[in-house]
């Protein structure tokens, strides 16, 4: 799921710079309202619960964003279409992390991490690769419908293994034990 939001960001990224260009300071504007709006994501809504559906309706948002900002050509439309998609990035981030957070156990936090961090790396190159070759084709439109592509296999993904997605509503997300006390017979 990291390589599915990370290579929809990075669609993003690049069709972003793609309409606006990299001389003026439209883009990194932009780019920065849309990590704003992901801040505020994380802050409003990183107390609602992790059940089986948390991550698709986290990501609805990212793919909502993405598919508005198809039909966005200006400062203000795009910022807005952003502004939804950014308000999930945070919140499916801390999503995915509480899982494999809840799911492995201590000693194997670090190899887990790792795997989640090169899944996003390789999202990023080819989440920005497929912009590449549709901004190319078609436009900065061409790079905003590989992110809403993208985002939208990570809304589906979610929906179709919910039941392996642990329920963690009112549950410690720390990561599984390796040893626990051992009981003593009485002495």
């Amino acid at each position: 799921m990291g390589f599915l939001l990370v290579g929809a960001c990075a669609a993003i990224e690049a069709s972003v710079v793609a309409t606006f260009g990299e001389e003026g300071a439209e883009s990194g504007i932009v780019l920065a309202i849309w990590a704003v709006a992901s801040l505020a994501g994380g802050l409003g809504f990183g107390n609602i619960p992790i059940g089986p559906w948390a991550l698709a309706r986290r990501m609805t948002f990212v793919f909502v964003g993405a598919a508005l900002a198809m039909f966005a050509f200006d400062f203000w439309t795009i910022s807005g279409a952003l502004v939804i998609s950014g308000l999930g990035i945070a919140p499916a981030l801390a999503v995915m992390f509480s899982i494999v957070s809840a799911s492995v156990k201590f000693s194997d936090t670090a190899e887990a991490y790792g795997w989640v961090g090169t899944g996003q790396l390789v999202g990023a190159a080819l989440g920005s690769a497929a912009a590449g070759f549709l901004i190319d084709g078609y436009g900065s439109v061409g790079g905003f419908i590989a992110a809403a592509g993208i985002a939208l296999l990570g809304v589906l993904v979610p929906v179709v293994f919910r039941r392996a997605h642990p329920d963690l509503r009112g549950r410690d997300a720390s990561p599984l034990a390796d040893t626990e006390p051992v009981a003593l017979p009485p002495s």
